[in-house]
């Protein structure tokens, strides 16, 4: 049970939790369900500029941002799958922001699956107020009975990533212990990169600009995302 605080309001909820040692085991069933039994799958992407598929602004390569490239990776897997990719993300956006139109842009669209990526710009609005967004979204979307995987930040090159707790950092922590909480999946795209945070020259080599990654720093998101439909 949580107490769910929309915008406004606040109201306890049940939420059943459907985190196992196999959390997409039903989708990657229905994936594998052949014409004429099968239905098509929503993935939703929900979050700023990199889902959205920003390169150098104002430039967005679409068809190589992360959920494109997962897109093609599902279907290499899953041949007979009907899939739908959708983004809802928009770019400089926080959680704050994007909580406010969950309902509308987000839930209206029956996800069958949720990314949701803020940590980049939530540094802006600080750790509470993107913990309550964060928090106002997972619990919309699990008592719709949608799957939830949160995705830390990946990398901004103007951080000092020789101070462990540095402000990319906490908001990562922070999204962890919420996947943590709500019994729920995590892509740990932060620690993917963790490789090349103290070769600042070699960490240029994934980033299209110095807060988005380019293709080859999205194939490093997309190679997390996948171990969860493997």
């Amino acid at each position: 049970m949580f107490l769910f605080y929309g915008f406004g309001f606040a109201q306890v909820v049940e939420i059943e939790s459907k985190k196992d040692q196999d959390y997409l085991l039903e989708i990657k069933k229905e994936l594998n369900v052949k014409w004429p039994n099968n239905r098509t799958i929503n993935i939703v992407f929900h979050g700023h500029s990199v889902p959205s598929g920003y390169f150098k602004t104002p430039v967005v390569n679409t068809l190589s941002s992360y959920p494109y490239q997962v897109l093609r990776k599902i279907k290499e897997e899953y041949p007979h799958a009907v899939v739908n990719s959708i983004i809802t993300a928009i770019g400089g956006e926080n959680s704050v922001k994007g909580a406010e139109r969950f309902e509308n842009e987000v839930l209206n669209l029956n996800p069958d699956v949720l990314f949701i990526d803020y940590g980049l710009n939530d540094r802006k609005i600080g750790l509470k107020k993107a913990k309550r967004a964060w928090e106002y979204m997972i619990e919309s979307a699990l008592k719709n009975d949608i799957l939830v995987i949160l995705l830390t930040p990946s990398p901004d090159s103007r951080v000092d990533y020789s101070n462990p707790e540095n402000k990319l950092w906490q908001h990562a922590n922070q999204i962890r212990k919420l996947a943590e909480t709500y019994n729920i999946e995590l892509v740990d795209s932060y620690k993917a990169f963790e490789f090349l945070y103290s070769k600042k020259k070699k960490l240029k080599k994934y980033m299209a600009q110095v807060n988005h990654p380019n293709e080859k720093g999205h194939e490093l998101i997309t190679k997390e995302i996948m171990k969860h439909f493997n």
